[in-house]
């Protein structure tokens, strides 16, 4: 590993010596510039890196530097840059963010501090989307991430935090930009942006981007193809008035892999490119988004914003089961593996409406920067589960795969439907209070309250089973925020939050409602004239009921679930950005992370939890040459993943358990990227995984899919 580091460190460094040199105008290290004249100008640093605005996802505007709470914004040069094309490139920027899973191949499970972020902790321009697929990156402006508890903002939030991605929006200047991709795998993906005014007034602008991807994989028998369209509207209605229209379509269809290569709890050897589950399987998915947002200013310091919006997925899985699950779906020690096939499908409608109230004001000498809100949301999901199909066939992991040998596409019956509706409404209140310039406090609260049903049909009795749940809390936040300067913030915090747990126990009965306890304190920084932007925290969560899906009697079904007991997140978050001269842009972090069973009665108290890794650190670095290279940029990126373990937690009710955890090794990945801009074209080119490391992301012992190997891709983008 540290030979990696020093090779790619030395590379970038010579090469931004070498533009350094030869750069007559920025040739300067005493830190000065001359004119043509010889007078020394004033040093002019380009910080489009720098997180210099709010986090919109927070509602209120609050600037970063007074928010109680560790925030990270990936903006739209970072994306640029690094040329990043799903969520685990993103997250290579925000530290303590990570891949927990790739379950299947179809998602890419994300996880923050110990906790896994669910689709109620994922948004798309402030309305929750659904993780479970893919997700497309060429139409993001930037990516928010708000770390630790956002409870009283939006309601039902699991710990760790909630990721907000950003679309492109309309623009009032006519531009339009196409680009094709083609890389490693037969990656082949145009790419196209239009935007402008549709009147010469320019009181009504438009922007389209779009995508098509299609592509094989690294594994054998496996491919993929994708469309995405993001049309958006901005009316100007008046000059205090504005309307944004927004919709975004994803359709996603690619070849289920589950992966198989653990025998008793060990990884074995089996070539990267192995593809064992069957070729004719299916994960269908598609996704819409529809949003109207209504902003009035009342004056300068008063605004309303009112958001309705709604969001549809469907989604179908035909395929083999995972690997050593169900009754008879164990791998063998000679390696004989009887296959079953199972199938579900899954629909989901979703609507929410959003009143928001912002103001500033004073009370004496106090001033205040207040927000107020009312949000209801619907949910009804449909589920429909296949009974499974069991000894399909019988194959060997150690042995080629033969898509020939596969018997005939067996057909399933309809099992049950599950008609799930959820109403869910909360009102809440926050104030900012600036007591003086350098002590300010956050504090508020949410009400929420959630009715939740449960409607089980059964198709071969005919007969359904209906469950309502009715839950109501309230969760508060405060922050006191000390400013000795501008440029400094300390901070200490507490919020606790009410978190509904979806599914259903082993008996078939609703789960109880999480309450969730985080404290969080930190120092911000911004140093040597803002070129640097460094922030600590520490923070530790406390989630007093937490589930995991329920293994017993084989079930295979993510929604039955299992009260595991008492859990506690503790670590340190470290996040470093940087613009240190003339062209060079640098983001680092460091984050520590342990989180464990402090109470169970299911499995070992101080045991760890599964697919968290202690440690994980990024640093990426991007220089834009000068001179008489001109143009030419070029990137580096580093992640590291820590230790961390998959399988199954040893049950403690048990005697001699079986069940053990998978230990999972640390890796080191570094990326490559080349860019070359001349007048409207720009050439992009990137080498992924270059010392072609190979890790895994597990889970449970039944989906292990490799990491992958070492791809390129290349990409050409003109502006009109």
């Amino acid at each position: 590993m540290k030979k990696h580091i020093l090779f790619t460190a030395s590379i970038f460094y010579s090469l931004i010596g070498y533009s350094q040199i030869t750069n007559d105008e920025y040739l300067a290290y005493n830190d000065t510039v001359k004119n043509r004249k010889g007078e020394i100008l004033k040093e002019v640093i380009i910080t489009s890196n720098l997180q210099k605005q709010p986090v919109t996802i927070g509602k209120s505007n609050i600037h970063q530097m007074d928010l109680p709470q560790a925030a990270t914004i990936i903006t739209s040069k970072t994306l640029e840059n690094q040329q990043v094309n799903n969520l685990t490139d993103l997250l290579k920027n925000a530290n303590g963010v990570y891949i927990m899973g790739t379950t299947g191949g179809y998602q890419e499970e994300i996880a923050s501090r110990g906790f896994t972020l669910s689709s109620s902790n994922t948004f798309k321009n402030g309305i929750r989307f659904f993780n479970g697929m893919p997700i497309e990156t060429s139409g993001l402006e930037k990516a928010e991430f708000l770390k630790g508890s956002a409870a009283i903002l939006y309601g039902n939030v699991s710990a760790g935090g909630i990721l907000n991605l950003v679309t492109k929006k309309p623009k009032f200047d006519f531009g339009t930009e196409a680009s094709i991709q083609v890389g490693s795998f037969n990656t082949f993906k145009p790419v196209y942006d239009v935007y402008g005014a549709l009147n010469e007034s320019k009181k009504i602008a438009f922007r389209l981007n779009g995508s098509y991807e299609t592509a094989d994989s690294f594994r054998n028998y496996v491919s993929s193809d994708r469309l995405y369209v993001n049309p958006s509207f901005l009316v100007k209605l008046n000059s205090k008035t504005e309307l944004l229209v927004e919709a975004d379509y994803t359709k996603d269809n690619r070849t289920p892999d589950f992966g198989a290569g653990i025998i008793n709890y060990e990884i074995v050897e089996i070539p990267r490119d192995r593809f064992l589950g069957v070729t004719w399987g299916k994960y269908n998915s598609q996704q819409v988004f529809a949003s109207a947002t209504l902003t009035h200013h009342f004056s300068d310091k008063w605004n309303v914003n009112f958001l309705s919006g709604m969001r549809y997925y469907d989604t179908e899985l035909f395929s083999n089961t995972r690997p050593n699950s169900g009754t008879n779906g164990t791998v063998q020690t000679n390696g004989n593996w009887t296959r079953s096939i199972q199938r579900n499908e899954a629909k989901d409608n979703y609507f929410i409406q959003q009143l928001d109230v912002k103001g500033k004001f004073t009370t004496g000498k106090i001033e205040h920067q207040f927000l107020a809100g009312i949000d209801t949301e619907f949910f009804k999901t449909y589920t429909t589960a296949y009974s499974n199909f069991s000894n399909y066939d019988t194959i060997n992991i150690f042995e080629d795969y033969n898509p020939e040998n596969e018997a005939a596409i067996p057909t399933l019956n309809k099992n049950t439907l599950t008609t799930a509706p959820i109403n869910r409404s909360g009102v809440y209140v926050q104030d900012l209070i600036h007591f003086s310039d350098k002590w300010k406090l956050l504090s508020g609260v949410r009400y929420s309250y959630q009715e939740t049903k449960s409607d089980v049909f059964t198709y071969s009795n005919q007969t359904t089973t209906n469950t309502t749940n009715y839950d109501g809390a309230f969760s508060p936040r405060i922050g006191l925020i000390y400013k000795p300067t501008e440029n400094h913030s300390l901070f200490v915090s507490y919020s606790n939050s009410f978190d509904i747990n979806t599914g259903q126990d082993d008996n078939g009965k609703a789960l109880k409602p999480s309450i969730v306890d985080q404290y969080e304190i930190g120092i911000k920084n911004k140093l040597f004239d803002e070129r640097i932007h460094l922030n600590i925290t520490a923070y530790q969560i406390t989630n007093d009921a937490f589930y995991q899906q329920s293994l017993a009697n084989g079930n295979t079904y993510s929604y039955v679930k299992v009260l595991a007991g008492e859990v506690r997140s503790q670590g340190v978050e470290i996040d470093i950005i940087s613009n240190p001269f003339e062209g060079l842009s640098l983001i680092a972090g460091y984050s520590f992370n342990e989180t464990k069973f402090t109470e169970s009665n299911y499995y070992i108290p101080g045991s760890l939890l599964r697919y968290n890794p202690k440690n994980t650190a990024n640093l990426s670095a991007n220089y834009s040459f000068n001179g008489k290279l001109k143009g030419l940029q070029l990137g580096v990126i580093n992640s590291y993943i820590g230790e961390r373990y998959a399988g199954r937690s040893t049950r403690t009710q048990v005697a001699n358990d079986s069940r053990k955890l998978i230990y999972i090794e640390d890796y080191f990945q570094v990326d490559t990227t080349l860019a070359y801009e001349y007048k409207n074209l720009t050439l992009r080119a990137k080498l992924s995984n270059i010392f072609n490391e190979l890790n895994y992301n597990v889970h449970d012992d039944n989906s292990l899919n490799p990491i992958a190997p070492r791809n390129y891709s290349i990409a050409l983008n003109y502006k009109f």
